[in-house]
């Protein structure tokens, strides 16, 4: 018979990151969490999160810390950008959208920028990436380059239109689905110029 010893290493074995909600729906007990941390079977990273003692965070260990804090939280702008590898973006905050009134989550452990989306512009455009064994909900490259324009007052105009460009150049994105994501997020006027001088 397995312990709940047993079920947390094949949890944490199969998973770089899980969190306090992972192991209790698996059965195990928040006392077994706290012994197990005592005994250095298992390490705190952060508050409610927890690896083996033998892992090593990779390149994108702050999007899986984010994802896990952020629940519905979807990495955005300058954040996707990077995971894109468009444009020259290495932002040192994870930026992550979320639905328009829905309730700020603390996110000490890490510096994260959240942005507040409604309707299509949230929940068109998302994709699920595996990452360390963690699905990551991050945004596609042309809904992200409409965002960028959207947003370009924050994260600035010559990010989004370095961004277009650099899409448009290697071919990242047909010309159709930038211009789907120009209109859900209401900029294809803005950015219809840039395109054009682009193609």
């Amino acid at each position: 018979m397995r312990t709940q010893r047993d079920i947390a290493h094949e949890i944490i074995s199969n998973n770089s990151i899980v969190s306090t909600k992972e192991m209790t729906t698996a059965g195990i007990h928040k006392e077994t969490i706290r012994r197990l941390i005592q005994s250095g079977d298992i390490i705190s990273i952060t508050r409610g999160l927890y690896s083996s003692p033998q892992y090593i965070p990779g390149e994108h260990y702050s999007l899986i810390i984010a994802q896990k804090i952020v629940k519905k939280g979807v990495v955005c702008l300058q954040s996707a950008l990077s995971f894109h590898n468009i444009g020259t973006q290495n932002p040192s905050e994870v930026w992550m959208a979320i639905p328009r009134g829905s309730r700020l989550p603390k996110t000490d452990e890490i510096p994260v920028s959240i942005m507040t989306f409604s309707g299509a512009p949230y929940s068109e455009g998302i994709e699920t990436h595996k990452i360390e064994n963690n699905d990551i909900m991050i945004y596609s490259i042309p809904k992200t380059i409409a965002d960028c324009f959207k947003f370009r007052n924050k994260i600035g105009l010559d990010v989004a239109v370095e961004a277009l460009k650099d899409t448009i150049l290697n071919k990242r994105s047909s010309i159709n689905e930038l211009i789907h994501y120009a209109e859900v997020c209401r900029v294809a006027n803005i950015m219809r110029p840039y395109m054009e001088s682009v193609t």
